[in-house]
């Protein structure tokens, strides 16, 4: 009696474990992936009180700064300079269609008029709602509006810092009020999601803190998130709003679409990576010099080149990808950014249509490059220099071509196919020194 006790129990515990794991997307959501994944190129904006100290916005952490020390920014923090308008027009000039704002990061200020905290940006002596004004601004041009939430919080006492990795060092000694913590992040993404519109994506990022090592993919969490419960509660304010969790796992049920940090989806180059790669829709994201948040030393600038060769690669392995800019303490994004998004933004307005609505995984990467594919269009991205100036091969290619032509100069090109794949010949041709794009129809 006993036995069979227990395994009711089990079942009825395995069926309620079940049940919160099962989610099914709506057609708004289904249709927000497919627009996600079209759009391929966005911006990421990491700023906030941290960007005063212009050293990051791991600064808190890093330097060990004390809760009471560090809320004194509150009284520094003045992005008198601060134009959605310029932000919004530097996106769309670098060709991205969308945006990822931070608005509450690990040092738990907001960048909203929250009604759950004191610590935040209408409280500073600029006193106005940024996050409000760039909503507005990105519903008004057609710009889609992602927001990045930070589950960890080096500020807070109520988080449970006690078995957290990082934020040891900022005097917290209160015992922590999990329940508490998971009300007030409930409260807020309630706020985000009612009081600013339209909001196309939650980008979470966090869980690691309570991880003993981000390496090993078969550790447990040392809290329970509520993911089912705060997933269930972003759908059902928005529906279509697309979840994302920078947890460096398998995505869990709930998510919409699989976020890589630092690394293109399969890479392992931070040690965080190697996770397994889902059917989700993927994206990657990566900084324009070493430093997510303003950092006044880092003058380690990506080259427009490579950010492109980047962008190039994630598209061919079907992931969008996530630029970052830390804008300065006074509100303005740093003119090295600026130049490079608007190189990027006139490569993307004749290079576009090779990037934009494609889908990858078509071809693995050759020595030469890679392909992007647009329903029976295929993009050969030459960003490497062939072995063979003279011609370059697409392995195993079982569609029998129709057209082989320069994406730009329509110049027709000659190619063959044999059983090894088929051979595109490239004589007289000058390779561009960023991609040489050649299209091929398929019949």
């Amino acid at each position: 009696m006993r036995r069979l006790l227990s395994n009711l129990l089990f079942c009825c515990f395995a069926t309620m474990v079940l049940q919160a794991q099962t989610y099914t997307p709506t057609a708004e959501n289904l249709a927000a992936r497919k627009e996600f994944q079209d759009m391929k190129f966005g911006m990421f904006i990491h700023w906030g009180a941290s960007s005063v100290l212009g050293n990051g916005e791991w600064v808190m952490n890093n330097r060990n700064i004390g809760v009471n020390e560090y809320g004194r920014l509150i009284n520094i923090f003045n992005p008198q300079n601060f134009d959605a308008k310029k932000w919004v027009a530097t996106a769309k000039a670098g060709g991205m269609k969308y945006i990822t704002f931070i608005t509450r990061h690990h040092d738990s200020f907001s960048n909203w008029d929250t009604k759950q905290s004191d610590w935040k940006i209408t409280n500073t002596p600029y006193g106005k709602d940024a996050l409000k004004q760039l909503a507005d601004e990105c519903h008004k041009e057609g710009i889609k509006l992602f927001l990045y939430y930070s589950l960890l919080d080096w500020y807070r006492s109520d988080y449970q810092y006690e078995t957290g990795k990082t934020g040891k060092g900022t005097g917290r000694t209160q015992k922590s009020d999990w329940e508490s913590y998971i009300r007030f992040m409930k409260a807020q993404l309630t706020e985000l999601l009612t009081e600013y519109g339209k909001i196309d994506g939650i980008w979470f990022d966090g869980h690691w803190d309570q991880l003993d090592n981000d390496t090993d993919k078969t550790l447990k969490s040392k809290v329970d998130w509520y993911y089912d419960e705060i997933y269930k509660l972003i759908h059902s304010l928005q529906p279509q709003c697309l979840i994302s969790n920078n947890h460096h796992l398998t995505p869990i049920p709930g998510e919409d679409f699989q976020a890589f940090e630092k690394d293109l989806p399969g890479g392992n180059s931070t040690g965080f990576g190697g996770q397994s790669i889902s059917q989700l829709p993927l994206e990657t994201c990566e900084t324009m010099n070493d430093s997510w948040g303003f950092n006044i030393t880092d003058k380690k600038y990506k080259s427009t080149k490579d950010l492109i060769h980047y962008m190039v690669n994630a598209a061919s392995l079907n992931a969008n990808f996530l630029l970052n800019v830390g804008p300065m303490p006074d509100g303005t994004i740093q003119p090295e950014f600026v130049a490079t998004l608007k190189e990027m933004g006139d490569w993307m307005k004749i290079n576009g249509q090779s990037i934009y609505g494609t889908r990858g995984d078509v071809l693995k990467a050759q020595d030469w490059g890679v392909v992007t594919a647009k329903d029976k269009t295929w993009f050969a991205h030459i960003i490497k220099t062939p072995k063979d100036s003279s011609y370059i091969l697409i392995p195993d290619m079982k569609n029998k071509i129709a057209k082989c032509n320069l994406l730009n100069s329509k110049k027709a090109l000659k190619f063959k196919i044999k059983p090894e794949g088929t051979y595109i010949y490239l004589e007289g041709i000058i390779l561009d020194p960023i991609d040489t794009i050649i299209e091929l129809q398929l019949k």
